[in-house]
């Protein structure tokens, strides 16, 4: 099965993500910083990097290696356009996670976010078995309602998405990464407009 991420447009996802009514990407990005800053290390991984919301907040004399991480090149072409600035910092990786997960390097931060819903946490255990991290910070959506996707001019550009989709809650996470031995370190969430919440948990060896 394709991956149906391949499918989706950057401008369609993020024009969607920045909508008053949804306003994921402007707290994504402000969650992100906090993410970056909360532990002391020098490589970071971001899972879905898309077009890079959050890149601009990664301090080159802190951070010497950033890896983002995506299965769509057309996503990672634009992430490295916009943030040329972080030269050799920055650097793509197109990977499909369902099935490639040991093309990944070592980092001592691994970051996903609104990921693991795409993956499973049998797919995500995996992932961080080969990256090996200290440091895990995963950020989640919890749906009040029946839809994953916000109401929006946009919403039929991820009618694809049902098939991989997975409905995220708390405790089962936290369980899975128990299982291979990383254990919750902190928790914290933002309410967004439509009744939607975005939950950050950290775990760590």
């Amino acid at each position: 099965m394709k991956n149906p991420w391949k499918q989706i447009n950057l401008s369609d996802y993020e024009n969607h993500m920045k909508l008053d009514s949804v306003y994921q990407l402007q707290v994504l990005n402000e969650m992100m910083k906090e993410q970056f800053e909360a532990y002391d290390i020098e490589t970071i991984m971001i899972l879905g990097v898309a077009g890079g919301n959050g890149l601009q907040h990664i301090e080159k004399e802190k951070i010497k290696k950033v890896y983002g991480v995506d299965v769509n090149e057309d996503f990672l072409e634009e992430c490295g356009e916009r943030y040329l600035n972080l030269g050799e910092t920055l650097e793509t990786i197109c990977v499909d996670l369902l099935n490639e997960t040991g093309k990944l390097p070592y980092a001592e931060l691994l970051i996903a976010n609104l990921l693991v819903e795409y993956i499973g946490y049998d797919c995500f255990q995996r992932v961080v078995k080969t990256v090996n991290p200290k440091y895990i910070s995963c950020i989640i959506q919890i749906n009040e309602g029946e839809s994953f996707v916000s109401d929006s001019p946009y919403i039929h550009a991820f009618d694809c998405l049902d098939e991989v989709h997975h409905q995220m809650e708390e405790k089962p996470l936290i369980s899975s990464m128990d299982e291979i031995n990383y254990r919750m370190l902190q928790t914290s969430e933002r309410v967004l407009p439509n009744g939607k919440k975005l939950v950050r948990i950290d775990f760590g060896k």
